[in-house]
């Protein structure tokens, strides 16, 4: 295998994405799997023009693939170019007060964790426990009782034998089983497989600010069944955070404010990580650049190569706009909803490395300022990328009643998001997404069931040994606390640069991701 694949990557694409044949023997390098991808998401590009020379462009997605430079999420690198060709990574499936509605949702949750999609669901229409069925004029068990049930579905099927799916599990904040919602996680291994969100409107915060009471009302009969003070339940809310890590908040007016399609009805949630909000039924595909790979040497420092990125947005926006072509979809409801607005999420990994390559600190106002421009020139280049491809493939089938028209005839509804990149990032040997280093030295864990990979920092380990630094004890110093910030014998040029997530302070974290300031339909 090449050496452009550490050993962790290595591990990660032989026990998940490598094709396996009956008896479990990888029977695909990691080149082979590249080409299999490129040739599979290239072969869309007779669609649109049967003269067209497709070898081209399986060379470029190709290339883009085995350099590391761009990779798509991992449904795609699992299915594509085999029997089950389910290629996207994230789903929004609604979830209504019936047995058959759950029924239903349920069956299509299994089929897409057994592929390799993670599922947003807002559980907001379910009868609050002990109380009526909107449907079925008898009790059921509440929103958390039928959270409990997808979750065992997801504990029961493993993706290709590979991993568990992840879920989103989304509850309005005037939901009558809010409070019990807000402290599920205070339990010992509740809804493990699940993140939480609380749908919160623009009405709750102004009620939490003005400290007035709140309302819950029944999702189905309207009746307000219990009254509670605003801002105690905000407290409640940061006390759960602080505590078990959930639940996060989903600002959900500010998502419509700036939902592209909103004729078409209101956004309710959004995928596990919350990277990106969809419309019932709807999936998207997402794909990260590696920004490390647009870095070349002017004289004796590093800069970013403008023209190298603005070339492989265009490729990769291309490519993602490909996967939806040749998707193959769990049902018709997706299959409609994803092709009529053709959303894609093009996102970025090794932010914090960039940086360290760059001289830059992460808490620093020339890191935020070169955030920006950076994301607003992808932000620019993919709006364009996708305005070019409608011009050959047409626009989206709702563009009409998009926030587009009449003026803007584009390809994609949406077109970037900063997605975790939990995963392609270990391949990419890289940082995850726009995050700041974990850790100098640290064990990752859970993401290949029991394996944990050990990281340590290459480009430190160099930055020592460039100034002659370098030391046993240094390294095992580092091994043990992930951290220079103790080690007074480190010039604090170097502890800047290398600053880890705990040693930065909170502003900092916002403002990185407040940075990209033009948005881009749900993108930011």
């Amino acid at each position: 295998m090449s050496e452009i694949y550490s050993e962790n990557s290595n591990y990660l694409l032989q026990n998940r994405y490598l094709q396996k044949n009956d008896d479990g023997k990888v029977i695909e390098s990691p080149k082979q799997l590249f080409k299999r991808v490129a040739k599979a998401v290239s072969a869309a590009e007779k669609n649109w023009d049967n003269t067209i020379n497709i070898n081209y462009w399986e060379d470029i997605f190709y290339t883009m693939m085995s350099e590391l430079v761009f990779l798509p999420n991992s449904p795609t690198l699992m299915n594509a170019g085999s029997k089950q060709q389910q290629l996207s990574a994230c789903f929004v499936l609604p979830i209504f007060d019936s047995m058959k509605s759950i029924h239903d949702t349920y069956e299509h949750a299994k089929i897409i964790q057994t592929t390799g999609g993670g599922i947003g669901f807002n559980f907001s229409k379910i009868s609050p426990k002990n109380n009526y069925a909107y449907s079925l004029s008898k009790h059921l068990s509440g929103p958390i009782s039928v959270m409990e049930d997808f979750n065992s579905l997801t504990n029961a099927v493993k993706i290709n034998g590979r991993r568990r799916g992840a879920n989103m599990a989304i509850l309005d904040i005037n939901h009558p089983d809010i409070e019990e919602f807000i402290d599920i996680k205070r339990k010992d291994g509740a809804l493990s497989n699940f993140n939480l969100s609380i749908s919160i409107s623009d009405e709750f915060m102004q009620a939490v600010s003005q400290n007035d009471d709140w309302e819950l009302i029944h999702p189905n009969y309207k009746y307000v069944v219990k009254q509670t003070n605003a801002k105690a339940l905000w407290n409640k809310i940061i006390d759960s955070a602080w505590a078990t890590g959930d639940p996060g908040v989903l600002f959900i007016d500010t998502i419509n404010n700036d939902n592209p399609t909103i004729k078409l009805g209101q956004i309710n949630a959004t995928n596990p990580c919350g990277e990106v909000p969809l419309l019932p039924y709807e999936s998207c595909n997402l794909g990260s650049l590696n920004l490390v790979k647009f870095l070349k040497l002017n004289k004796r420092f590093n800069e970013i190569n403008w023209k190298k990125l603005e070339e492989n947005i265009k490729y990769a926006v291309r490519f993602l706009d490909n996967v939806i072509e040749i998707n193959q979809y769990i049902s018709p409801e997706i299959k409609k909803a994803t092709i009529a607005n053709r959303k894609i999420g093009l996102g970025v990994m090794g932010w914090a490395e960039l940086l360290i390559l760059l001289e830059i600190p992460y808490d620093s106002d020339k890191a935020v300022t070169l955030g920006e421009k950076l994301m607003q020139f992808i932000q620019e280049k993919a709006m364009e990328a996708s305005i070019e491809l409608a011009k050959v493939r047409g626009v989206f089938p709702n563009w009409e009643k998009s926030i587009y028209a009449p003026n803007i005839p584009i390809r994609n509804a949406t077109r970037t998001s900063i997605a975790p990149t939990g995963s392609i990032s270990i391949i990419a040997n890289t940082t995850s997404s726009i995050e700041p280093l974990f850790a100098l030295a640290y064990q990752q864990n859970n993401i290949l069931d029991e394996k944990s990979f050990t990281n340590i920092n290459i480009n430190f380990i160099e930055a020592l040994k460039k100034n002659n630094m370098y030391s046993d004890g240094i390294m095992q110093h580092i091994y043990e606390k992930g951290s220079a910030a103790d080690l007074n014998e480190i010039p604090i040029s170097i502890k800047n640069l290398y600053k880890t997530a705990i040693e930065i302070a909170p502003e900092w974290h916002l403002k990185h991701l407040l940075a990209p300031k033009l948005r881009d339909g749900l993108r930011i």
